[in-house]
C-alpha cells in the first residue's frame, strides 16, 4: 500500500532523513521505532506532506506517486494523520470535532460513523457533549485518532499514540489500533514504547539518525537483544 524510496528530507540545512526505504503492506500494522530526535515524526510529516521531501524522494501510496503534494491532497487519497499534539478543537464539543472530519467512505468500505467510533472509543459516548478542551490527555488522544477516522482513510499514520498516557489508556489504544486493522485500515505508528509496539505491530523497523537501521518481524526484534540495546536502549 505504501512504498517509500530515498526519502531524504531537511530542516533549513539540517539533513534529517538520509534515503529511507520502508514499505506498508495493506492490512498490517508497521511500528517505526527510535530514541527522540531519530526520525520518526520527520518521516510520517513527509509522508504525508507537512515537510516536503527533498527531490529524488519517492513516496507512492497505492501505485500514485505523493511526494510533493500538499497536505490535503495527500489526505483526499486516503490517508489519516493523526499529530503527537493532537491539535483538537477545544473550544468544539466531541460530536463536532467528529462532524469536522467527515469525509466520503471509500472502496465500498462501511463507513465510520459516531455511533462506530463509539463503541471503538466507549469514554467518548459518555462525554460527546463536552468541550475538547475540558477532556484528558488520554480523552484527546482518543477524539484524534477518532476524528482521523471519520474521514475514512485506508492508511492511518498515529505519532507516539501512546505518548504520557496513563497505563489504562494505553491498553484501551492497543485495543482500539487492532480493531482498527481488523476494520482492514492499515497502520503506521512511530513510537518509543516497546511493550505498546509489541501489542499491535505485525513488523517493526527501527530509525536512528535519520536512517533505518533494522526491519524485520516484531517477534525476530524481540529475539534480537543486542539490536534493542543498540538502537533503542536510552
Amino acid at each position: 500500500m505504501l512504498e517509500i524510496a530515498h526519502l531524504n528530507a531537511f530542516y533549513g540545512r539540517a539533513h534529517i532523513l538520509r534515503d529511507v526505504a520502508l514499505s506498508v503492506a495493506r492490512g498490517e500494522v508497521l511500528v517505526l521505532l527510535g530514541r527522540n530526535g531519530a526520525g520518526k515524526s520527520t518521516t510520517l510529516k513527509a509522508i504525508i506532506g507537512l515537510v516536503r521531501p527533498a527531490a529524488g524522494s519517492s513516496v507512492r501510496f497505492g501505485s500514485e506517486e505523493i511526494a510533493g503534494l500538499s497536505p490535503h491532497l495527500i489526505a483526499r487519497r486516503g490517508i489519516g494523520y493523526v499529530p503527537e499534539e493532537r491539535r483538537i478543537f477545544t473550544d468544539l464539543t466531541v460530536m463536532e470535532n467528529l462532524e469536522v472530519g467527515r469525509r466520503p467512505p471509500r472502496d465500498g468500505r462501511e463507513p465510520w460513523t459516531a455511533e462506530r467510533l463509539f463503541a471503538l472509543f466507549p469514554n467518548l459516548a459518555r462525554m460527546k457533549d463536552r468541550l475538547g478542551g475540558r477532556m484528558s490527555g488520554g480523552e484527546q488522544q482518543m477524539l484524534t485518532i477518532a476524528r482521523t477516522l471519520m474521514g475514512n482513510p485506508t492508511l492511518l499514520l498515529l505519532d507516539e499514540p501512546s505518548e504520557g498516557l496513563a497505563p489504562v489508556i494505553v491498553e484501551q489504544m492497543a485495543q482500539a489500533i487492532l480493531a482498527v486493522k481488523r476494520a482492514g485500515v492499515t497502520v503506521l505508528l512511530s513510537e518509543q514504547n516497546l511493550h505498546f509496539a509489541a501489542r499491535v505491530a505485525d513488523r517493526a523497523a527501527i530509525i536512528e539518525k535519520g536512517v533505518i537501521r533494522w526491519q524485520g518481524a516484531f517477534s525476530d526484534l524481540d529475539r534480537a537483544a543486542e539490536i534493542k540495546a543498540q538502537y533503542l536502549s536510552v
